[in-house]
C-alpha cells in the first residue's frame, strides 16, 4: 500500500493576475497561489487522490501564505522546504480579451529553483505510486540536479511517470537548455501532455500530424496527449488516436491553469482505468479545463467532480 497516489517536484509560486483597473487608473492584480505542477495536484486532490509536494519557497508573507494553502487542499508538505534567504517567486500574468497570458517572472533567483539533491527524500518518492514533473524545475541549478534525482528514483521504484513540460522560453538561458529538459523528460515518462505550440517548437513540423509522429517514433511514450486549447484534445496510445471536442465558454476569463487542470483529471483516470476509455478521460478533462477558465487563478478554483459531470450532461 503506497502512502501517496502522485507526488510532484517543482515550482509553487504567486501568480499575480490582472484584475482590472482600479478608480484611479492602475492596473490592479489579484495574489493567486499557483505553479504547474501544484496546480495539477489541487485537481487531483479535488479528485480524491492522496498527493504529496516537493519543492521550495521563501521563508516569507507568500512562502508562509502558498504553505497554508496547499495543505488547506490536503497536499502534504513535509517535503515543502522554507528557504530565509531566497524569496518566494513572483509571477505576473496579463490577460488579453480571449484570456490568452504573458507572464512577466520575478526569479532570479527565487527560492524554488534552489532546491538541492540533498533535501530530494528518495522514500517519499518511493512511496508514491506516480511521479507528476514539468521543466520549470530544469531551467537552473541546483533545482536542476534534484529533478534528475528524483526522477531516476521515480523510474527505478515503478511509478507511473508524468511529464507536461510547460514551456516558458523566457525562463531558460538558452534554447538548447529547453530542449534538452524535453528531451530528459520524454526520454522517462509513461504519461506525455504537450500543447500544439509546444509540439510545432520542439519538433519544427507546423502539421500536427507529422510532428506528433516525429515525436512518437523517436520517444515510444505509452500514452501522449495533446491539447489544443479551444480546438479540443487527443490522446495517442498504441495505434489508437481518440479526439474530444472543447467545452467552449462564453465567460472566459483566464486560461491560467486550464492544462494544469487538463493533466490531473487524465492522471487520475490512468490511476484508476490503465489507459482505457480513452475518450471517457478527454470528455471530463476537457470539461474541468473549461471550467477552470471562467475563474482566476487555478490552484484554489479547481472544480469538484460534480461540477464537471454537470457541464458534460448539458
Amino acid at each position: 500500500m503506497k502512502k501517496f497516489d502522485v507526488i510532484t517536484l517543482g515550482e509553487l509560486l504567486i501568480d499575480f493576475i490582472n484584475n482590472g483597473v482600479s478608480e484611479q487608473g492602475n492596473n490592479t492584480f489579484e495574489a493567486c497561489p499557483g505553479g504547474a505542477v501544484p496546480n495539477v495536484l489541487a485537481m487531483l486532490s479535488r479528485l480524491g487522490k492522496r498527493c504529496a509536494f516537493i519543492g521550495k519557497v521563501g521563508d516569507d508573507i507568500f512562502g508562509r501564505r502558498l504553505k497554508s494553502e496547499i495543505e488547506s487542499l490536503g497536499i502534504d508538505t513535509e517535503n515543502l522546504k522554507m528557504d530565509k534567504d531566497i524569496r518566494t517567486t513572483l509571477a505576473f500574468v496579463e490577460n488579453d480579451e480571449s484570456g490568452d497570458r504573458s507572464f512577466s517572472f520575478y526569479r532570479n533567483p527565487g527560492a524554488d529553483i534552489m532546491l538541492t539533491e540533498a533535501e530530494v527524500d528518495e522514500e517519499a518518492i518511493r512511496s508514491s505510486k506516480a511521479f507528476h514533473l514539468g521543466t520549470l524545475s530544469m531551467t537552473h541549478e541546483p533545482v536542476r540536479s534534484a529533478t534528475k534525482k528524483a526522477l531516476k528514483i521515480a523510474k527505478e521504484a515503478g511509478c507511473l511517470i508524468s511529464f507536461d513540460p510547460n514551456l516558458r522560453e523566457m525562463l531558460w538561458e538558452s534554447e538548447k537548455d529547453a530542449r534538452e529538459a524535453f528531451d530528459y523528460g520524454m526520454r522517462y515518462c509513461d504519461i506525455l501532455k504537450i500543447s500544439d505550440n509546444e509540439l510545432v517548437w520542439f519538433t519544427g513540423e507546423t502539421d500536427y500530424d507529422k510532428a506528433m509522429a516525429i515525436l512518437r517514433e523517436k520517444y515510444n511514450i505509452p500514452l501522449v496527449l495533446f491539447s489544443m486549447g479551444r480546438d479540443g484534445s487527443c490522446a495517442y496510445h498504441g495505434d489508437d488516436m481518440f479526439e474530444a471536442k472543447a467545452f467552449i465558454q462564453n465567460n472566459t476569463v483566464d486560461t491560467t491553469g486550464a492544462g494544469d487542470t487538463f493533466m490531473g483529471c487524465c492522471i487520475n483516470h490512468v490511476l484508476e482505468n490503465g489507459f482505457v476509455k480513452l475518450p471517457e478521460m478527454l470528455n471530463f478533462a476537457n470539461a474541468a479545463a473549461s471550467i477552470i477558465t471562467t475563474r482566476k487563478g487555478a490552484l484554489k478554483a479547481m472544480p469538484e467532480k460534480k461540477e464537471i459531470n454537470a457541464l458534460m450532461g448539458k
